[in-house]
């Protein structure tokens, strides 16, 4: 159960990977929970959840850009936000005007929003990315998609700065398992799917990364928004740093005859950072072991 009786989540963003998993961790808590998307294909929800628990979710379609409906879903008696609605960098390449009302915004939205409904709402808690550190000092991130997730950094700051309104941003590096479908690091998922169907699939990146399992990422932002912490923070999510050549070997291990190939070339962000503040935050680590996870993640792909 919740660490605060009587909260009500409404969470932004929550048909997609991160979202979802936020959700389920939330009903198996007993927690109450609005689910706010613009979209209406609730398949990541139902990958992880029975038809009794999904039962048990309030669904309000609205668009992050809306700011009066993003007003009016907090009337559902919201007590915390988690919000995690962006598009993803290839959308954001696809689309920079697109990407920065959703992404930039969006996310002045929620914080305009919280402000107006006025005091006793918990701190926000928003997804910004590793994508946000540039991977060289002084220089600014190497794609559009972070340079907004740290235009949202500031953006929170200032708000707490300027209204005394609470905020927590969490830096997920590359988040895997059932539901993520999308977005740059998406590869490593993508090779779990191909192995789990018996196909063939090459990452296209080397190097290393820090990896977060989606139910840990989901049960992460939980725990951040029920700390009840002031001042506007922003922490590194935790996770094993491993390398590409490491994520198919736990692959292999988990399907045997997995036919798995990865490029050379890392990705543009740094491949570890530092997560002890998120974990002094929540009293302690949410990431399990990589094996344990691409196991969990390829045993769900079999079943589906």
């Amino acid at each position: 159960m919740s660490a605060n009786p009587g909260e009500r989540f409404l969470v932004t963003g929550a048909l997609g990977c991160i979202g979802a998993w936020t959700v389920r961790e939330l009903v198996r808590e007993g927690v109450p929970v609005v689910a706010f998307d613009v979209g209406r294909d609730t398949r990541r929800l139902a990958l992880i959840m029975t038809p009794e628990e999904l039962a048990q979710v309030t669904f309000v379609v609205g668009d992050i850009t809306d700011l009066d409906g993003l007003h009016r879903a907090l009337e559902h008696d919201i007590t915390n936000v988690v919000h995690l609605a962006a598009l993803q960098v290839p959308f954001v390449r696809e689309d920079p005007v697109a990407g920065a009302n959703v992404n930039v915004t969006g996310t002045v939205n929620v914080l305009e929003a919280v402000r107006r409904r006025g005091d006793g709402m918990a701190p926000v808690v928003y997804a910004s990315s590793i994508a946000a550190l540039p991977t060289e000092a002084g220089a600014y991130p190497g794609t559009l998609y972070g340079v907004f997730k740290l235009a949202n950094e500031g953006t929170a700051a200032g708000y707490y700065a300027d209204f005394g309104v609470p905020s927590v941003g969490l830096r997920p590096h590359t988040i895997y398992g059932p539901g993520r479908d999308q977005g740059l690091t998406s590869a490593p998922t993508a090779a779990m799917v191909a192995a789990a169907r018996g196909e063939a699939y090459e990452i296209p990146f080397g190097g290393s990364l820090q990896l977060q399992y989606v139910a840990d990422a989901g049960e992460a932002f939980v725990r951040a928004s029920e700390a009840r912490v002031e001042g506007a923070s922003v922490h590194n999510l935790d996770g094993p740093v491993v390398s590409v050549k490491e994520i198919v070997a736990a692959i292999e291990a988990a399907e045997p005859g997995a036919r798995i190939t990865y490029g050379e070339d890392p990705l543009p962000f740094p491949p570890e950072v530092d997560s002890s503040s998120f974990t002094d935050l929540i009293g302690g680590p949410t990431a399990r072991p990589l094996e344990e996870g691409v196991a969990q993640s390829i045993e769900r792909f079999r079943e589906a």
